[in-house]
């Protein structure tokens, strides 16, 4: 007798001699299966049925068309079997998707964790910087002119994207960890009204965030471009540890960054999420597989080939692990942001909040900037610190 919890004995690698069950699970097959680790199904998998060989109808042990009630599961769980059904769709004649313990082992195991690891260190090393730093201030004395930063039609594309990407992140957070963290809470009945609301919520103010996406790349993607400028900033650490401010034009590299990574990703996962929200519409991820696989990189990396040929619920299933991991990093940049244009930085909130920033905190932080203000308004630089 071997019981489950015997099971770490079993080798990863172990070879499983299954002729003795004709291909049948073995207790080691049942004992792998238990430790997650994967199990070879390939001749359970081609034995779904062979009407050539089949026993005759007639006899005791005949089969009808050649398929026993396991070979027709076998058939169903592998996707091999002739399903006919009066309902159309991409994922109507999938029965049993054989893949989908996979996905929820990933998604209730490392992406919970890692991802609430990521967001809890990033609250803890942003917390850690500000006892160590402080507050970064305005070095010199404020001149009590103001300096219009942004338009009202930039600001609002901004908090249009903020306030949305915050309401996304809440509702996408309550649907992936609801069911760990709050129905031990408040249990199954609460959460479910919580969760509808979530999931009801979350599909509508995406359309939001895309939209603010798109604005703010049309309004600022002519800024955020790369120059010499940036180098010296990054070198210099953009003057938050101290040695100066650098010269900076309208955005510093710092915010380039924000402003690449919120772009890149932000596209990334609202690809992702239109495919959620279309469900088997738009299939991404065998495709971009079959690309990879082209150039060699999965075997370099040691990942091997990448699944080329997948089921309407396999893409479903790889576009919200996607789109969630996508989300945690995207989150954890943006607390970063949130921090330096509210507590962390004396001044910067006023750039979004009113538009109208203290003249000397954007010489200190936009140097660059404001001599082209200045030139704009036809006035000389005052106090501004040389462009090199």
């Amino acid at each position: 007798m071997v019981n489950a919890q015997e099971a770490g004995s079993v080798a990863p690698q172990t070879e499983i001699d299954r002729s003795a069950t004709g291909g049948a699970p073995t207790l080691e097959d049942i004992m792998r299966r238990q430790q997650g680790l994967p199990v070879d199904n390939s001749e359970r998998a081609a034995n779904v049925g062979d009407p050539s060989g089949a026993a005759n109808l007639s006899d005791q042990l005949g089969t009808l068309g050649g398929a026993s009630d396991p070979d027709l599961w076998r058939g169903m769980r592998f996707n091999e079997a002739d399903v006919t059904t009066q309902v159309r769709g991409p994922a109507a004649e999938v029965l049993i998707q054989d893949r989908g313990m996979w996905w929820l082992q990933f998604r209730e195991g490392p992406l919970l964790t890692y991802g609430g690891y990521l967001l809890l260190g990033t609250i803890g090393l942003l917390a850690l910087f500000f006892l160590i730093r402080g507050r970064v201030k305005i070095d010199g004395e404020k001149t009590g002119r103001r300096i219009e930063r942004f338009k009202n039609f930039e600001r609002f594309g901004h908090w249009l994207l903020a306030g949305s990407f915050i309401v996304l992140g809440i509702t996408g957070l309550v649907s992936l960890m609801g069911r760990k963290f709050m129905i031990p809470v408040m249990g199954h009945e609460s959460y479910a009204l919580i969760a509808g609301a979530s999931k009801w919520v979350h599909n509508n103010v995406s359309w939001a965030f895309m939209l603010a996406l798109v604005m703010i790349f049309v309004m600022w993607v002519v800024h955020n471009f790369p120059d010499k400028t940036d180098l010296k900033w990054l070198a210099m650490g953009g003057g938050l540890f101290g040695g100066g401010h650098p010269p900076a034009k309208k955005f510093n590299a710092g915010q380039k960054l924000i402003f690449w990574s919120t772009i890149v990703l932000g596209a990334s996962i609202s690809v992702s999420g239109i495919s959620l929200l279309f469900p088997f519409e738009l299939p991404l991820f065998a495709k971009t597989f079959a690309i990879l696989n082209s150039t060699g990189l999965p075997e370099m990396f040691g990942f091997g080939i990448l699944q080329e040929t997948m089921t309407p619920h396999e893409e479903m299933q790889y576009a919200q692990l996607w789109h969630a991991i996508v989300s945690f990093v995207l989150m954890s940049i943006i607390l970063a942001h949130i921090y330096i244009g509210s507590l962390g930085m004396e001044g910067a909130y006023d750039a979004m909040g009113s538009g109208m920033v203290e003249e000397q905190w954007a010489k200190e932080h936009h140097s660059l900037w404001v001599e082209e203000v200045k030139e704009r308004e036809g006035k000389a630089p005052s106090g501004a610190t040389p462009a090199e």
